[in-house]
C-alpha cells in the first residue's frame, strides 16, 4: 500500500505546472471534447508508466541492494533539483482538427510527452525501490489522473489558483526526503 499512495502522491504533486499538465490545458481548449480526452490520457499513462514500472522493477535483477540504494538515492536528489524547475510546452499547434480524433492525438501526444519525463522517471525509480510494478503504476497513473483531468474539466480556472512555484517546492522537498532515506539505508 506504500508504493501506491507515495507513487500517487509523487506524481501528483509533480505534474502540476509539468508540460503535460498544460498539454491537458491545450487540448482541452482546442478540442472541447473532455472524456476523449482524459482517456486518451489514461491509456497513455497507462502504456508509458507500465513500461517505465517494468524498467524499475527488471532493474532491481541486475543491481546489487547496495548500489540500488545509492542510484535510486542519487537519482531521488536529481529529481528534487529537477522539480525546481518549472516545465514549458513547447509547441502549441494550430486550430486544424486532428486527422486521428481527439482520443487518438491525446493518447500519441501524451506517451511522447512523457517520455523522458518527470513522472516517467520517478516511475523507474518507484518501482525499484518498492519493487512492487502494479502498485507502482496503478500509484503513478492515478496521480497523473488526479493531475490532469481536472485541467481538462475545469482548465484555466485551476491552473491560475495553483501557486505552482510551491507546488514545485514541495515536490523538491518530498523527493530530496526519499533521497536521503535511501541514501541512509532507511527504506
Amino acid at each position: 500500500m506504500d508504493a501506491f499512495l507515495v507513487s500517487t502522491g509523487i506524481v501528483a504533486l509533480a505534474e502540476m505546472g509539468d508540460k503535460t499538465q498544460l498539454l491537458s490545458l491545450v487540448l482541452a481548449a482546442r478540442f472541447r471534447k473532455p472524456w476523449p480526452i482524459v482517456l486518451g490520457i489514461l491509456v497513455a499513462t497507462l502504456a508509458n508508466h507500465g513500461l517505465a514500472g517494468a524498467l524499475g522493477s527488471w532493474v532491481t535483477t541486475v543491481v546489487g541492494p547496495d548500489v540500488l540504494r545509492w542510484l535510486l538515492g542519487a537519482s531521488f536528489m536529481a529529481m528534487a533539483a529537477w522539480m525546481l524547475i518549472p516545465d514549458k510546452l513547447d509547441d502549441e499547434s494550430g486550430n486544424e482538427a486532428p486527422r486521428m480524433g481527439v482520443f487518438l492525438t491525446t493518447v500519441v501526444a501524451f506517451f511522447l510527452a512523457e517520455m523522458g519525463d518527470k513522472t516517467q522517471i520517478a516511475t523507474v525509480m518507484l518501482a525499484a525501490q518498492y519493487n512492487a510494478w502494479l502498485a507502482v503504476v496503478a500509484g503513478t497513473t492515478l496521480g497523473m489522473m488526479l493531475a490532469n483531468a481536472p485541467v481538462v474539466w475545469f482548465g484555466d480556472a485551476i491552473t491560475q489558483r495553483v501557486p505552482l512555484r510551491w507546488v514545485h517546492r514541495i515536490s523538491a522537498g518530498v523527493f530530496a526526503v526519499l533521497g536521503a532515506v535511501a541514501l541512509l539505508g532507511w527504506g
